[in-house]
């Protein structure tokens, strides 16, 4: 599955459509999100992950993603299960992305 590109109104939309979600809040200048690019593309493309739909927001756009990122930075990411926020959090590593996806398959598998 390909990474979307979205706003506060598509996430609202798009959580409830899809049974596993993991968005990616971005912002301008942020070498970390710039590092994990490729990874998020990857991992969106893999076989494994076909079930999870990516979204890339840019907070600085979307005042709803700045909320929710509080005074943390980004890459923020969060991870949506059956249309419920379950896990959020400033991620600087691929090994950080790949255990948040794992957490996610498992999520939505048990519910």
């Amino acid at each position: 599955m390909k990474v979307i590109d979205t706003n506060d109104e598509g996430l609202r939309t798009l959580i409830h459509d899809y049974p596993r979600v993991l968005a990616k809040f971005t912002a301008d200048n942020c070498a970390v999100c710039d590092l994990l690019a490729p990874s998020f593309i990857r991992f969106a493309h893999e076989e494994e992950y076909q079930n999870t739909l990516f979204l890339r927001l840019d907070a600085s756009e979307n005042p709803v993603a700045r909320k929710l990122m509080d005074t943390r930075v980004a890459p923020f990411f969060v991870a949506y299960c059956r249309g419920k926020l379950s896990e959020c959090d400033t991620l600087f590593t691929e090994e950080q992305m790949k255990a948040m996806l794992q957490d996610l398959q498992t999520c939505a598998d048990t519910q």
